[in-house]
């Protein structure tokens, strides 16, 4: 039942990334593109919509005493922003804003084909792949400041 669940919610994000054009690398860009005087502004309403649910969502989730499909809550302990917080964020905005595309919205577009799409992800998981095995190291002995 859970996999059912997680299936569901995945595919209706996708289709909310494809709908909204969160897989279009030229739509994002012209929103990130902000001193062009081509600024496409309608991936703030995207975005807007987004954190609105979230925040939603996450204010049901503080009045409940357990989950739906689960034993225990998994939220997030970190308090600070430490190295590895910084350096993230700056590889995940560096990486969207050359492409255009970010994890979430290129799995969707994996739907919709196309080399360039297919490169990003190698890329991706390449990635994720080097964090798996530097990644310990970099964090060994950090705390969140």
């Amino acid at each position: 039942m859970r996999a059912a669940v997680a299936a569901l919610a995945g595919l209706i994000f996708g289709i909310g990334l494809t709908i909204a054009e969160m897989t279009n690398p030229a739509k994002v860009l012209a929103f990130l593109d902000v001193f062009s005087g081509q600024w496409d502004p309608s991936l703030i309403f995207v975005m807007g919509a987004g954190i609105a649910l979230y925040g939603a969502g996450f204010l049901i989730l503080k009045r409940r005493t357990a989950p739906v499909m689960g034993d225990r809550f998994h939220l997030p302990t970190a308090q600070g922003i430490d190295t590895p917080l910084i350096a993230g964020a700056v590889l995940f905005g560096a990486g969207w804003g050359l492409v255009g595309l970010c994890p979430g919205p290129a799995f969707a577009a994996l739907s919709l084909g196309g080399a360039p799409v297919l490169i990003f992800m190698a890329a991706n998981l390449a990635g994720m792949y080097a964090f798996e095995l530097v990644g310990p190291r970099m964090t060994r002995g950090q705390t969140a400041a």
